[in-house]
């Protein structure tokens, strides 16, 4: 069986500190080690670090002034927090600074051993509220003896162009740090069950706790069943995902009758339809 013990801190940062909430999220990785021993990996939601202040304050700091390199100093530091966990570490995502003036909202992953294993720029950006430059690519990774990892952020959810193209790239389990602070979490949560549906594949959205944002974090199955849904606040979602569940899913179809993926690919070279 292949196995990815996974945990999801749905929490809030120290607000305004990126350093403190540098400082607690590795007390939280080695707080949810003690938790769950076995646990694989550990993602953390969107701009967890930057630690902008809540929607309707005032002061919240400006993407350029919270901006970081990478690699830099914090990816140095994070590799450390995740070697010493022995942890699959998916921080949520940063500002990024890019070429010329551009900053962009970027997931980072490290492996266990300190490595960052993949980098990932937002490709569709909360227009027009998100000031950040959109990425340019589709970003997986792989964990030796388990599987491909996608990784999609927040309102890449909204493009079912992104689940398609990481399913494309082989991914098995989409992973979506989220910050929504606004009332169309509940669509969200449609979104994340048809993305997985049309793609049968794992999605883990993953959204900040009150008051940062307004959680409803979900673990959504191959075949759109929600494992987990957490509540408002701060909590911690731990599952174990059997990736062979893709396989069969997408084998024998989605309650046994949809096999969504398998015509996807015999469609790669569709016939060509007559019009009138």
């Amino acid at each position: 069986m292949r196995l990815l013990a996974i945990a999801g801190l749905q929490t809030s940062p120290v607000f305004g500190d990126p350093g403190a909430t540098l400082q607690r999220m590795g007390e939280r990785v080695a707080r949810t080690r003690a938790v769950a021993p076995g646990v694989q990996l550990v993602v953390f939601p969107e701009l967890h670090l930057p630690a902008p202040h809540p929607l309707l304050e005032r002061h919240r700091g400006r993407p350029a002034e919270l901006a970081v390199d990478v690699p830099g100093p914090l990816t140095e530091r994070l590799g450390e927090i995740a070697r010493e966990h022995g942890v699959w570490l998916v921080p949520g995502t940063v500002y990024e600074r890019g070429e010329g003036d551009l900053i962009h909202n970027t997931c980072l992953v490290f492996a266990p051993d300190g490595e960052l294993a993949a980098s990932y720029r937002k490709v569709f950006p909360w227009r027009p509220h998100e000031p950040c430059a959109p990425g340019d690519r589709f970003t997986t990774f792989d964990i030796p003896d388990v599987g491909r990892i996608g990784l999609s952020i927040c309102y890449d959810g909204s493009f079912p162009e992104t689940c398609r193209q990481l399913a494309w790239m082989g991914a098995e389990v989409v992973l979506q740090p989220t910050l929504t602070t606004t009332s169309d979490r509940s669509q969200e949560l449609v979104t994340a069950r048809a993305n997985a549906i049309f793609n049968q594949l794992y999605l883990v959205s993953l959204n900040s706790g009150a008051p940062a944002a307004l959680g409803r974090s979900v673990i959504v199955d191959p075949e759109g069943l929600v494992r987990l849904e957490a509540g408002a606040g701060e909590e911690l979602l731990t599952d174990t995902l059997d990736l062979d569940a893709v396989t069969r899913v997408r084998e024998h179809g989605t309650a046994g009758v949809s096999r969504i993926w398998d015509q996807a690919q015999r469609s790669l070279d569709p016939p060509s339809f007559r019009t009138r």
